[in-house]
């Protein structure tokens, strides 16, 4: 496919896998992230910016740097995202609740701001939001991020709804649990404040699955790339899970 892509925390993790399967696929990639040493690591050939995406002056200027350098954008990974604090409602900070609604959905939020603009005016677009299982189901311990993740699902089909009108397509993509580090840590803790191990927890996570298992980054990439390529040309507003088929959100081990 050809395209000029940006994909949000591309330096790492699943948008690390993103930016390597649209590349591969021959777009042109732009990789948003706030660590510099993840960024350092990327191919040279991608373009990359250091942001954090809940300051809004800075993400106007990458969608400006964006527009000067490629003259618009053909398809926005609103991948930015962090796990938030693994505790009981009661037991969560004001200031974390805060902090997790602000990367994940405000992050979103300020990105589709200026995304939006870029590809009403070139008539052709598309924009693909990480959601979670979470934003489906709700998970208990994790409040914050359930409800970021379900607020995701709100903006995309709200975008969706807004932009169609321009020729410009919304999605979410709803990962379940995905091996890799920022896992890791939500095993870990949810172990701790379960009294478990974090095989118990791993375990408990993929036997919620018809599948039995976890997924990788690379299944999540794989569907951005058809959600922002012409196969996907009439499909919009939707919320597609990636997660090894979801029976049961919370189970019991």
């Amino acid at each position: 496919m050809s395209g000029r892509v940006l994909i949000t925390a591309g330096a790492s993790g699943v948008g690390r896998a993103m930016a390597e399967a649209f590349d591969d696929a021959g777009a042109q990639v732009w990789v948003a992230d706030v660590d510099p040493k993840a960024l350092s690591n990327c191919p040279d050939h991608w373009r990359r910016s250091e942001v954090n995406v809940v300051d809004e002056s800075a993400v106007s200027v990458l969608f400006g740097e964006i527009e000067a350098e490629w003259g618009g954008l053909d398809t926005l990974c609103a991948n930015a995202g962090i796990a938030g604090p693994t505790a009981l409602v009661e037991d969560v900070a004001l200031e974390e609740w805060r902090l997790c609604l602000a990367v994940n959905l405000e992050g979103a939020f300020l990105c589709a701001k200026y995304a939006s603009p870029l590809m009403k005016r070139q008539g052709s677009g598309a924009l693909v939001i990480t959601s979670s299982t979470a934003g489906q189901y709700g998970y208990p311990n994790r409040a914050p991020y359930a409800a970021a993740k379900w607020g995701m699902i709100g903006l995309a089909k709200t975008l969706a709804m807004e932009l169609g009108p321009h020729g410009v397509r919304c999605n979410a993509i709803c990962p379940g649990a995905v091996e890799g580090p920022r896992m890791e840590g939500v095993l870990h803790r949810e172990a701790q404040a379960k009294g478990m191990t974090r095989d118990q927890v791993y375990a408990g996570y993929a036997s919620g699955t018809s599948m039995g298992r976890f997924v990788e980054g690379r299944d999540i990439a794989n569907m951005a790339v058809f959600l922002a390529s012409d196969a996907a040309r009439l499909v919009s507003g939707q919320v597609i899970a990636v997660d090894g088929h979801t029976v049961n959100p919370d189970p019991k081990v």
